[in-house]
């Protein structure tokens, strides 16, 4: 008893918030998930595994394996991986480039770089709808591509500029000293240094990206589906709030999956550690 109280002292404001806000919400539509639609829109009995199953491409209603949600989960990942590996392309070296300028000109360009966090996401993404307009009529999955990097660049630079700021170049020098060459000796002396802000970077656009739903549902339309939009769907027109909060608890597991990774590959033992 003793222990127990001694573990609700040590409960701080942080974790309060975390349980009503975070725990709260996620176990309520856990709870959802397991509801039936009535036909009036409502949630109610009985309980079922349905909504589990439709995920996975189960049709109840005609007892047949229907894989359209599935070829939604699967075009969102690769969405997801190729708009992540367009921004370690062009995110890598930038933030190089940016450790490497002097004070003013450094602080110029990060700012420049969050300078689009302070407008709204909405209004950013109805911006390249403007900018693309001249341009004719642009495939739609380049334009979510363009889009997505567009948004999610800045998660990336910044973690691996904050990597590269703490960059020891002796250990270049001495790579070179042993006969490295400059190849070499980024990849043996550099590339390591900076491995935990890279892997932080790609967790950081990879989440986000494999959950939207503007930036494919206004610069893709109907050809460009990601899941995203599936959820969204599901809590809007379609009023399937239990389908909804089974597909919203698929995202969850894999921002979960996302985290767990990223403790595996930063040497942690645990989520634990990692928050």
């Amino acid at each position: 008893m003793l222990s127990f109280r001694r573990f609700l002292a040590s409960l701080g404001p942080g974790t309060v918030w975390l349980v009503i806000f975070v725990v709260g919400p996620a176990l309520i539509l856990l709870a959802y998930s397991f509801l039936t639609r009535t036909d009036v829109g409502q949630l109610g009995a009985p309980v079922t595994l349905e909504n589990w199953q439709r995920i996975f491409g189960y049709d109840a209603l005609f007892q047949e394996w229907v894989p359209d949600n599935l070829r939604v989960l699967l075009r969102s990942v690769l969405v997801a991986a190729v708009s992540t590996f367009v921004c370690v392309l062009l995110g890598y070296p930038l933030a190089f480039y940016i450790a490497a300028q002097p004070p003013r000109r450094k602080n110029v360009l990060l700012l420049l770089l969050i300078l689009p966090f302070w407008v709204n996401f909405l209004i950013r993404v109805y911006a390249w709808i403007i900018i693309l307009r001249p341009f004719g009529l642009v495939p739609s999955t380049l334009a979510v591509f363009l889009g997505m990097t567009y948004a999610y660049l800045p998660f990336f630079v910044l973690p691996v500029y904050s990597s590269v700021e703490k960059v020891d170049w002796r250990l270049v020098e001495a790579a070179e000293d042993l006969g490295a060459t400059p190849v070499r000796a980024f990849w043996a002396a550099i590339f390591p240094q900076t491995l935990p802000g890279l892997i932080a970077g790609v967790i950081l656009t990879f989440i986000p990206a494999l959950g939207t739903f503007i930036v494919s549902d206004l610069l893709g339309g109907s050809k460009t589906a990601l899941i995203g939009n599936l959820v969204q769907d599901q809590f809007g027109q379609a009023g399937d709030w239990p389908y909804g909060a089974a597909l919203s608890f698929l995202l969850l597991g894999a921002v979960l999956l996302g985290l767990w990774l990223y403790a595996r590959l930063a040497g942690q033992k645990g989520l634990e550690e990692l928050i």
